[in-house]
């Protein structure tokens, strides 16, 4: 057999092609390449997508939204004063994109105006906090993405 350029660009395409399907099969089998979606029951939530959106919007028409801030304790999350804090219900959800261990969910139980996340139940980086809320029977959003 000859061997020219022909053959060449035959023996290329393969070990091309070899080396593609090498990375396809290595990605889709090793454990340690995690491929979860966002949230288990995404495309349920995609059709409430219009829901949240008029409940951002009734947060947006507020005189003052929902401020988090960071201290020694926690995060604090601070609902507006003008507001009863008896008459306040709904969940805070943190979402960790790197660690799905580390999400968690929990109830609005507020005191005063303000609602500590303990600053045990949060480990450094990048969280997605959303505030789904009501007050006198209208329902509020708020989405923000922090670094702690």
């Amino acid at each position: 057999m000859k061997f020219n350029w022909g053959t060449g660009i035959v023996i290329a395409f393969i070990a091309f092609i070899s080396f593609i399907m090498y990375f396809v099969i290595n990605m889709s089998t090793n454990d340690k390449y995690n491929h979860e979606l966002v949230t288990e029951d995404y495309y349920k939530q995609e059709v409430k997508f219009q829901e949240d959106i008029n409940k951002q919007n009734n947060a947006k028409n507020l005189a003052h939204n929902l401020e988090i801030n960071k201290t020694n304790d926690g995060l604090v999350i601070q609902f507006p004063e003008e507001m009863d804090v008896t008459k306040i219900s709904g969940k805070v959800f943190l979402y960790r994109p790197s660690d799905k261990q580390s999400d968690f969910e929990t109830p609005i139980s507020l005191s005063t105006h303000n609602l500590l996340i303990p600053d045990t139940r949060l480990s450094d980086g990048r969280w997605n906090i959303k505030v789904d809320w009501q007050y006198k029977n209208i329902n509020y959003l708020f989405k923000e993405d922090i670094q702690y």
